[in-house]
């Protein structure tokens, strides 16, 4: 099989153990992770060749996180080294009614001073037939999105799928571009768009009406099919647009979900009750792995890629760190309905 090709930026995230507050800590757990690595780990723990493309100061903290993709199975050859410094982010995970928190500390990471032909794209996707990005990327820095479009464009002449997670994050766009600047020329280029309410709304001004994801766990997959099909008709390109259901009871009990839209169907995914999360960091990063996996493996039929990756998610929360480490056997006893829990010996 050939190779899915990712391209983001790796940070080193730290973690106070357990479930202390900020205040509480005087050590901190160190884990490597970013939205277009995990979603490249997940897939070499499914068994399929992927390749992580980024850009890492030539320091030990750099080497640590090129040893963390190399760990687990994710190919690294094209991986530029340069830059300032690794980005941080500390993550505070809550518990209950107290959600969880991330303070940023990624200003003049290697990746945000990344430029347009620096990497060569033409020699990165050979053997390839899948592009993966966020739009986490584009909010880096100009630099950042112009690589981006850069990598888009070559890989649509070169006729391989392009897929997106809309990723919206605010506290990052902060280079003078708003998102609706930037991510509809990246979009259109898109063949596979993943994205949840807010993702949506806040980068095209698309939303579904009558849902407030803060009232508890009651979300109407059919709402969505509207936001489906706007963004078909602003995206021409895509052919499958998927949506991520989450209702949030607690910082600890969810209900999750999804929706797949083809152009012609809406497809609902199983809803479960993940009701002791231990790390939702990486959910969605899950689902992407889980999707592209699906997509690839059952070709014809949409429904099973879409339980694949909600399952795949689903188990992700039980996973501390910020990948998903679950196998494709783990992943097909929950889509079979067995979530026991049961010790396997």
């Amino acid at each position: 099989m050939k190779k899915i090709v990712t391209f983001g930026e790796i940070m080193l995230r730290l973690t106070p153990p357990g479930w202390k507050r900020f205040s509480q800590a005087s050590s901190f757990d160190v884990i490597y992770g970013g939205g277009e690595s995990n979603v490249a780990v997940s897939l070499a723990n499914y068994g399929l060749p992927s390749e992580f493309v980024t850009r890492l100061p030539a320091n030990d903290i750099g080497d640590c996180a090129l040893m963390e993709m190399r760990k687990r199975g994710v190919g690294t050859q094209h991986i530029l080294r340069g830059g300032e410094r690794l980005g941080i982010y500390f993550l505070e995970i809550g518990a209950v009614s107290r959600g969880s928190k991330v303070v940023y500390d990624r200003a003049h990471s290697a990746i945000s001073s990344i430029q347009k032909g620096m990497v060569d794209w033409e020699k990165v996707f050979e053997d390839a037939q899948w592009f993966h990005w966020t739009g986490i990327t584009p909010a880096i820095s100009q630099g950042a999105a112009d690589a981006c479009l850069e990598a888009i464009q070559v890989a649509n002449r070169l006729g391989i799928t392009v897929s997106t997670d809309l990723n919206y994050r605010k506290k990052l766009w902060k280079y003078g571009k708003s998102p609706s600047e930037v991510m509809p020329e990246l979009v259109a280029g898109c063949d596979v768009i993943l994205g949840n309410e807010e993702d949506a709304e806040k980068h095209f001004d698309i939303h579904p009406e009558g849902v407030d994801v803060t009232q508890g766990d009651t979300i109407d997959a059919q709402a969505y099919i509207s936001v489906c099909q706007q963004l078909m008709q602003k995206f021409p390109r895509a052919k499958k647009v998927i949506i991520t259901l989450r209702g949030s009871i607690s910082a600890s009990h969810n209900s999750w979900s999804g929706v797949l839209y083809n152009g012609e169907k809406l497809f609902t995914a199983p809803t479960y009750q993940i009701t002791h999360i231990v790390d939702r960091v990486g959910g969605g990063d899950s689902f992407m792995g889980g999707l592209i996996y699906g997509l690839l493996t059952y070709e014809k039929d949409d429904q099973q890629a879409l339980n694949f990756a909600v399952a795949a998610s689903c188990l992700k929360h039980t996973i501390y760190g910020d990948a998903n480490l679950a196998t494709v056997e783990e992943v097909e006893k929950l889509m079979a309905g067995d979530a026991s829990g049961r010790v396997s010996r």
